[in-house]
């Protein structure tokens, strides 16, 4: 079992559907204790959210089992003045708080950073949002395409003639969740504790874009569409085979006169269109074209064993149930298989090894409140209380 770098560590996660409940998946990974805070009744929104009707019906549904499992869920209504009370007793033993409501609604509930410092002076609490807790749009809704439309993500998504595509997984949620999950990491190591975190999606889905931005900013280069071709070299993007594409970046010159060579097309080299490697960038579609009619003689795989053996990069494009069945996945102890009652779900893990291990979330994903009596127990409330509470609505 890997080491628990966080098992010290208890995390309050008041968040909905995906970038704060992936955000606090990492940290539970990591070995933190993680109570999930739901709204009594419904809970996570993510519970009805996933390709199984039957399983949204339970208030187990696949968007919310791939976020949470190695968490305990308690219900609580933060609306309630008792629910508020509570809360706050709550966050006096807790390290960390995370919610992802929009800007604004935990000072209207009452239960801000400024109020819950004031019970926890070591209190780290992440806000996450779409835009940030300051600027002219912080309180717009924020959905994952929201977020990527906003950010330039789509503009550069696609082919000139198919832009503006989003992409295909929610990627402004998960950037924005691992770059709170680092935040927290951080503040964590911070003495004394005690911080605000203003995490916004639209910041990190930005930051990650890296060369793109830089571009622009730098270089006066406005970033468009280019479909699967890598702007910075040539011949680098996606090509057809026999039976599948593949992805060849040969970015380097020596990388270009090994493809070349390799595929029996060294007339290329000397084509004056091709010798320099701004003139293959120039002319990256016309050489693409010279190349394919060799490379759909074969299958893709043999193409990606020999490539790669020369030291040219190159790659097969898969699916995800064909990637979920590659052996390299087996070996990354990517998935992990929880049970309960009788029952096996296959979840993602994180992504890095602890000393040759994989942190593996500790439980299967928690029913709705199913740790209302340990969690509020050890805060001193009875069976009665919890169930009197309950009866109410609060709990």
């Amino acid at each position: 079992m890997a080491t628990k770098f966080l098992k010290s560590v208890r995390v309050l996660d008041i968040t909905n559907v995906l970038a704060g409940p992936y955000c606090c998946y990492q940290l539970a990974l990591m070995g933190a204790e993680v109570i999930k805070v739901e709204r009594p009744g419904s809970g996570d929104l993510a519970r009805v959210l996933g390709a199984d009707p039957e399983r949204n019906a339970a208030g187990m549904g696949i968007s919310f089992l791939a976020q949470n499992a190695g968490k305990k869920s308690i219900t609580l209504d933060m609306k309630h003045p008792r629910g508020k009370e509570l809360l706050k007793r709550l966050v006096r033993n807790a390290d960390v708080l995370v919610e992802n409501f929009r800007p604004g609604v935990m000072t209207r509930l009452g239960l801000d950073y400024t109020v819950l410092r004031q019970e926890n002076p070591n209190l780290i609490y992440c806000a996450i949002s779409g835009f940030g807790q300051t600027g002219p749009r912080n309180g717009d809704p924020a959905y994952d395409q929201i977020i990527q439309g906003f950010a330039g993500v789509m503009s550069i998504t696609g082919s000139p003639e198919t832009k503006p595509y989003r992409v295909g997984y929610p990627i402004a949620d998960t950037s924005g969740g691992m770059a709170a999950a680092m935040s927290i990491a951080a503040a964590l190591n911070a003495e004394p504790r005690g911080a605000f975190l203003d995490v916004s999606m639209t910041d990190a889905v930005l930051s990650a874009m890296g060369w793109v931005v830089s571009n622009y900013l730098i270089g006066g280069v406005k970033p468009a569409a280019h479909g699967n071709e890598n702007t910075t070299s040539a011949p680098s993007g996606t090509f057809a085979t026999a039976d599948q594409p593949i992805n060849i970046a040969a970015n380097r010159d020596e990388q270009w006169v090994s493809l070349a060579t390799h595929i029996g097309r060294t007339d290329l080299l000397d084509h004056p269109n091709y010798v320099t490697r701004e003139m293959r960038k120039m002319h990256r579609h016309a050489l693409r074209h010279e190349i394919e009619t060799v490379l759909i003689t074969r299958p893709a795989q043999n193409w990606v064993t020999e490539l790669n053996a020369i030291g040219v990069p190159s790659g097969p494009v898969l699916s995800v149930p064909q990637v979920l069945e590659d052996a390299q996945i087996a070996e990354r102890d990517l998935i992990a298989t929880l049970s309960k009652e009788g029952e096996d779900i296959k979840v993602a893990t994180g992504p890095a090894f602890i000393d040759g291990d994989k942190p593996m979330p500790a439980q299967y994903p928690p029913d709705l409140g199913e740790h209302n009596q340990e969690v509020w127990g050890a805060l001193g409330l009875s069976p009665e209380d919890i169930a009197a509470l309950q009866e109410e609505g609060i709990l």
